[in-house]
């Protein structure tokens, strides 16, 4: 998660500074004060830990010394160095935040684009035509006999005779019917789990159109439960296998998105990669690598830093 921060200016902190002893001290507090702020932010900014916490340089300069010991600075000096080291810290980190957020807007703005495209050309391709209103059967008018068919007086041949239901062959759409009825459906007492495990045989049987309503159903029930994470990835590999890229992005996005911390996000951003590459959308292709290295880069499994070097190599991805 990133978070934003405004920096507010310090100059206007520091524009009065005391003097004498009760201003050293005054201004002693006020500066540890700052630099406590600004530990917080690093921490809100960086909140892995100490390996990507910037440890600010608050140490004021060594000052130079007269021929008779005494500063040639005063303590007001040094404090105001402080100061501006502070105020320096926080700039860079205020710029650097702003500019996370920057690039993660761009790259919500390209999904919910190809999110809208999708579902117009969904729309589109589910329609189904009209059938044709067939002609009413002409009758005839009383009085009018009715005329004898063309082929009177024409004997049919021997063999010509109706077939009897058990000579007619299994068409294939009844063929994949008894081979879907075929795949077990789980029974273990956890609905959840039986749900998306038998959304996962019919994708590995590739029955894909079958494991696609079976996994979306999954997920409109359970997705809020753990197993929300692997079905809706496993939606979006069944779109992608049964060539739908558009509708693998959406289904992709949509689990890095929701589910940022499931057991499947990493997985579903890399996919969504190779979802952008097939609708030859590289450059979105190749932020989603740069996301996918940044979020998940110290925690990704060999195959799938592979998939992403490979994915980025197709993209054509500068370095």
């Amino acid at each position: 998660m990133r978070f934003l921060f405004v920096a507010l200016p310090l100059s206007a902190m520091i524009a009065v500074l005391p003097t004498g002893a009760s201003a050293q001290t005054t201004i002693d507090g006020r500066v540890n004060r700052l630099e406590q702020e600004m530990r917080a932010v690093q921490r809100k900014v960086f909140p892995e830990g100490a390996g990507r916490f910037v440890q600010p340089d608050l140490t004021a300069p060594p000052t130079a010394t007269t021929a008779t010991g005494t500063p040639a600075a005063s303590p007001v000096a040094d404090l105001e160095a402080r100061v501006s080291a502070v105020e320096t810290q926080l700039t860079n980190l205020t710029g650097q935040v702003e500019q996370n957020n920057f690039k993660l807007r761009q790259l919500e703005d390209a999904f919910t684009k190809y999110k809208a495209e999708t579902a117009e050309r969904s729309t589109s391709a589910t329609a189904s035509p009209v059938a044709p209103t067939p002609p009413p059967a002409t009758q005839p008018r009383p009085g009018v006999a009715a005329p004898k068919p063309a082929n009177v007086g024409v004997k049919l041949p021997a063999a010509a005779k109706p077939a009897k239901p058990a000579d007619l062959a299994l068409t294939p759409a009844s063929d994949r019917k008894i081979a879907v009825a075929a795949i077990e459906r789980p029974d273990t007492g956890n609905a959840a789990d039986d749900a998306y495990a038998y959304g996962y045989r019919l994708w590995a049987a590739k029955f894909y159109p079958e494991a696609q309503v079976q996994l979306k159903a999954t997920v409109d029930k359970f997705g809020g439960a753990g197993v929300g994470s692997r079905a809706q990835n496993l939606l979006g590999r069944a779109y992608l296998d049964d060539d739908k890229p558009a509708l693998a992005s959406v289904a992709f996005y949509d689990n890095y998105k929701t589910r940022p911390k499931g057991d499947r996000a990493a997985e579903s951003l890399a996919y969504l990669g190779e979802a952008l590459i097939r609708l030859k959308k590289l450059p979105d292709a190749c932020k989603v690598y740069e996301e996918l290295g940044a979020v998940y880069g110290p925690t990704l499994s060999a195959p799938l830093k592979d998939m992403m070097e490979k994915g980025k190599a197709r993209a054509k991805c500068s370095a």
